[in-house]
């Protein structure tokens, strides 16, 4: 199969920018303050792409996505901290094993629901909770076990390979425990009305606030400092990762809204009643959608503790919720090129030119002009910059696509054409 053209155009036009912008770093043209923005940016687009999914092309109004980004934030930065600071692969293991156990744990369970017609969303909650806990629990023991022998092996490497693996690792454990987290808070709050779920999940974002506060005495999580804010964090997201995940997540979301998994998901967006009445399973698809964004949400927070080696609960307060669900609507709800460039300006006008430009003293000022300026964007452009623009490739059904021609053989004395393959 050969790669068809806006494929080819999409993935040179992203090394291309990927190659343009590192070669400005690596020459100092971009200083660290742009580099920093930049790396921001690219970790907002990759959250915001998550709640677009949710809200843009589903259509369920969600303010939780920044509970799961400092989720994943606090669950990679834990683990990189323990071993840069301790010199101790706990984390990972532990982390790692339980993220294993605890997902088998969610299969065995829906195995099980799925089999019991007419279970209520909070009984097949108990059931998930109850299997989620016991198989963690397992993984949380063997995963102290086999800290000792993986932290050997991590060692024995060089020291900025080793910091490298266990960051990748983390990236993607703090996906995967933000997807698993909101698979169970979903099960009973999806069936709640847009408002309401909006509402609930903006409960959820302030919720995880308090806990990131209390984290030192509450959760036990001592080197998490509570509101002191958390520091040691190794600084190893640079802008090869943020621009290899930002890729990597829209090409998922792409592909995945072009199957017929991302068909069913719009229909749900479109009209509830008519995709039940088509055989669609309503509440599959809002779970289903709601576990992707969240993990993409996770991704994005893991890659944001990695910047600037700081985190401090107050990052993740609600008011900074709206952030990604500003930015999905300025581009544009359902469109996934809008939702790109859309992070990348928000990055650059709040925390770059506005910051600079404004006098001194006057930097927090941005957060009036800015409102502003979305303001009269809203007035004249409703639907975002972009309305549900696409570029090519993220208007095409697949990445490989075989072209198939088609030619007319008219049979004599036939009033017919044949259409022939």
């Amino acid at each position: 199969m050969k790669l068809d053209r806006s494929t080819i155009y999409f993935l040179a036009g992203a090394v291309g920018v990927f190659v343009i912008v590192q070669v400005l770093i690596t020459f100092g043209i971009l200083n660290p303050f742009w580099t920093t923005i930049l790396r921001i940016a690219a970790v907002m687009a990759i959250a915001s792409l998550g709640l677009n999914l949710i809200y843009g092309f589903n259509g369920q109004f969600s303010l939780g996505q920044w509970g799961f980004y400092a989720i994943g934030a606090y669950s990679a930065a834990d683990v990189t901290y323990r071993f840069s600071q301790l010199n101790n692969a706990n984390g990972l293991t532990v982390l790692l094993m339980v993220a294993i156990f605890s997902t088998i744990g969610l299969v065995l369970a829906r195995m099980v629901v799925s089999k019991i017609r007419g279970l209520d969303p909070l009984s097949a909650l108990t059931l998930y909770l109850a299997a989620t806990i016991a198989l963690g629990y397992v993984g949380f023991l063997l995963g102290k076990f086999l800290a000792g022998p993986v932290t050997s092996l991590l060692v024995a490497l060089p020291k900025d390979i080793a910091i490298q693996i266990v960051f990748v690792i983390s990236v993607f454990l703090g996906g995967i425990i933000a997807a698993e987290i909101s698979f169970l808070f979903g099960l009973p709050i999806l069936t709640l009305g847009s408002d309401y779920f909006g509402i609930a999940t903006l409960g959820f974002t302030i919720i995880v606030k308090v806990l990131l506060d209390n984290s030192d005495t509450l959760l036990g999580f001592e080197e998490m400092k509570g509101a002191r804010g958390m520091i040691g964090i190794p600084k190893v997201t640079t802008w090869f990762w943020v621009a290899l995940f930002l890729v990597l997540s829209i090409i998922l979301v792409r592909n995945m809204l072009n199957s017929t998994y991302g068909r069913a998901i719009k229909s749900v967006r479109e009209d509830e009643l008519a995709a039940k009445a088509m055989g669609i399973d309503v509440a599959n698809f809002k779970i289903l959608t709601f576990v992707i964004g969240s993990f993409l949400a996770g991704i994005a927070g893991a890659l944001y503790a990695h910047v600037n080696g700081f985190l401090h609960p107050n990052t993740f307060n609600f008011i900074k919720s709206f952030d990604p669900m500003i930015i999905v609507v300025f581009g544009g709800l359902g469109s996934i090129t809008g939702t790109v460039v859309a992070s990348f300006a928000w990055a650059l006008v709040l925390e770059g030119f506005l910051r600079l430009w404004l006098p001194e003293g006057f930097e927090t000022w941005r957060f009036v002009v800015y409102p502003i300026l979305l303001l009269i964007m809203m007035l004249l452009k409703p639907n975002g910059i972009f309305g549900t623009y696409e570029i090519a490739y993220l208007r095409d059904l697949l990445p490989f696509r075989k072209k198939v021609k088609k030619t007319l053989a008219v049979e004599p004395n036939s009033e017919t054409p044949e259409v022939t393959p």
